[in-house]
């Protein structure tokens, strides 16, 4: 493991400081690590320790005193992350609390802040989709914000290298608006999902059905045992922390590799406040940071600085970081820092029942579902909003929650909750969101948190070009559920708020003009050029798959070209 340093340390001094433990901050350690760098970490949240420090990831469901379910006091002492499904009697451990997360909401906004090390890469959702130019090229073609500083080519190889590292299982396809990964064998789908496979795609020629590409190891490769991982045990308890490292984290993988250079240092509890910026040398210098625990001020210098605290957290890091030169927020000449703040909108779609096949079941608890590409706007298909969505979903049999209202009793009733029920499938679309200037984070400096920092504000929404789409999302699910033969299809929409997806992106974008973006095609701040972001701020536009392989992609790109640069005496 890393040395890990608590409230004190003679050594100040380091090549690279990276911020934040999450995907991002993860693969930036491991990669500055691995080209000789000596890097400190800092994350403001608690130690982790791989397999040990995952206190419920080895119970059984009856020793869990709650099922698994908040408490009313729980509830009333976290109303905005008990907001939704993250925050449970099993996870309450990873989460920071309210009272320590204040944030300011204009319009409502969930912002779910881990407080571990490894952040969310323990209890993410690990779906993992390329981009394509698609993605790349929308906002160039369809006069959108601006266009992005890089193309598909541009990072094909990093995708590979990642992947084969991470460990992606899934299906080819051959799509080119969906490239295919380095893959290891796909989960295999249920009966019914194979069945719903052949109906729907032979009644919506074009579009496809699959198995979810997932960072699970269905099958570990020599890359995963080398650093200690071992394959899917199919138990879908993977937000307790998985022991057997068969998906990717920070723990169970770019930890391991970047302690194992000898080069790594990891300060938990250490909150980043401000990048320490020299007007004379244009360059950033190092980091101050708060103890978490002491409230202790220090300053750590280094010659490079990775940013990848995640998009809020990251975004509040360089407004805060003022001085003569940046006013505004560190790199902020364009006054972008702060807007163009996307996310995923979901939890809209459709589920069904399916009838017969009841002497059909399924293996273990598969943590994956199946995945349908996004067809909307795509070729020939053109509709009155831009971009689109894909959807994920799966087959299950119900449980013995579905007798809960019969109010019944007597040992025919006991026998029949014994076996499982009928067949159901839903589906869920996940939409692309605009970047629009006017959604925006910024800071109340009026108003501090417990460590004296000034607390977030959010001011966004969904556009009438997200609602537009929202109609397609559920109607489509709807359609295709019922071709396929499934019954009493209804279509849901639980609306959705900036944060909820857990997907925030935007508010530090790269582009090609510093007057209208924040970072080059390099990630570097455009003004400090020895400060990289390659965490969700990044983004200039936000597709509609899951975000997190290109985060990693990014991220090890941006490193070996701060290296180099660095080699060759930019930096």
């Amino acid at each position: 493991m890393p040395n890990v340093i608590g409230t004190a340390s003679k050594e100040m001094t380091y090549d690279a400081i990276v911020v934040g433990s999450g995907v991002s901050g993860g693969w930036a350690a491991k990669e500055l690590t691995e080209k000789g760098l000596r890097v400190l970490m800092l994350e403001r949240g608690r130690q982790l320790e791989h397999v040990s420090g995952y206190e419920n990831a080895m119970k059984a469901p009856w020793e869990s005193q709650y099922a698994g379910k908040l408490t009313v006091e729980q509830v009333e002492t976290h109303p905005k992350l008990s907001r939704d499904y993250p925050y449970n009697e099993m996870t309450e451990k990873y989460w920071m609390k309210d009272i320590d997360s204040l944030y300011k909401e204009e319009k409502r906004a969930d912002w779910f802040r881990p407080n571990i090390v490894g952040g969310k890469s323990i209890m993410w959702g690990r779906q993992c989709y390329r981009w394509s130019d698609l993605d790349f090229e929308a906002n160039l073609k369809e006069g959108v914000a601006v266009d992005w500083p890089i193309r598909y080519k541009d990072l094909e190889a990093w995708y590979s290298y990642v992947e084969k590292f991470a460990g992606i299982s899934g299906e080819k396809l051959g799509l080119a608006h969906l490239p295919d990964s380095e893959f290891l064998p796909p989960m295999e789908m249920f009966h019914v999902e194979k069945e719903v496979k052949a109906r729907m795609e032979k009644s919506f020629p074009g579009r496809i059905l699959t198995i979810g590409r997932v960072a699970n190891l269905s099958a570990a490769a020599q890359a995963q045992l080398n650093i200690g991982r071992g394959s899917c045990q199919y138990r879908n308890k993977c937000s307790l922390g998985c022991p057997f490292g068969a998906y990717f984290s920070t723990q169970s993988s770019t930890l391991p590799a970047a302690a194992k250079t000898g080069l790594l240092t990891l300060r938990p509890d250490s909150i980043a406040s401000h990048i320490l910026y020299d007007a004379d040398k244009q360059r950033a210098t190092g980091v101050r940071v708060i103890d978490a625990v002491t409230m202790q001020e220090r300053e750590y210098s280094a010659k490079l600085v990775f940013v990848c605290a995640s998009t809020v957290s990251s975004t509040a890091l360089l407004l805060n970081s003022i001085s003569e030169r940046f006013p505004q927020g560190l790199g902020n000449d364009s006054g972008h820092l702060g807007h163009n703040l996307m996310d995923h909108h979901f939890r809209t779609g459709a589920s069904g029942t399916w009838e017969g096949d009841l002497d059909k079941y399924y293996y273990g608890r598969r943590a994956n579902g199946i995945y349908i590409p996004r067809y909307r706007n795509v070729a020939s298909d053109k509709r009155e909003y831009l971009r689109g969505f894909g959807y994920q979903g799966s087959a299950s049999r119900q449980g013995w929650q579905r007798h809960i209202a019969e109010l019944s009793f007597g040992a025919e009733f006991k026998t029949a909750l014994t076996q499982p029920g009928d067949w159901t499938m839903g589906l869920t679309g996940f939409g692309e969101m605009l970047p629009y200037f006017e959604n925006k984070l910024s800071l109340d400096k009026n108003t501090k948190d417990k460590w004296g920092l000034p607390v977030v504000v959010f001011d966004a929404e969904m556009g009438e070009n997200e609602k537009k789409m929202r109609v397609d999302m559920a109607n489509d699910a709807k359609a295709m559920l019922e071709a396929s033969g499934l019954k009493n299809v209804k279509t849901y929409d639980n609306g959705s708020y900036i944060g909820t997806a857990i997907h925030e992106m935007g508010t530090a974008r790269m582009g090609r003009d510093p007057k209208t973006s924040v970072l080059n095609a390099h990630n570097q701040v455009h003004a400090v050029q020895n400060v990289f972001v390659t965490d969700g701020s990044c983004m200039t536009s936000a597709s509609c798959v899951n975000p997190s392989l290109t985060y990693m992609a990014l991220t090890a790109r941006a490193a070996d070209f701060a290296v180099g640069e660095m080699r060759k005496g930019n930096l």
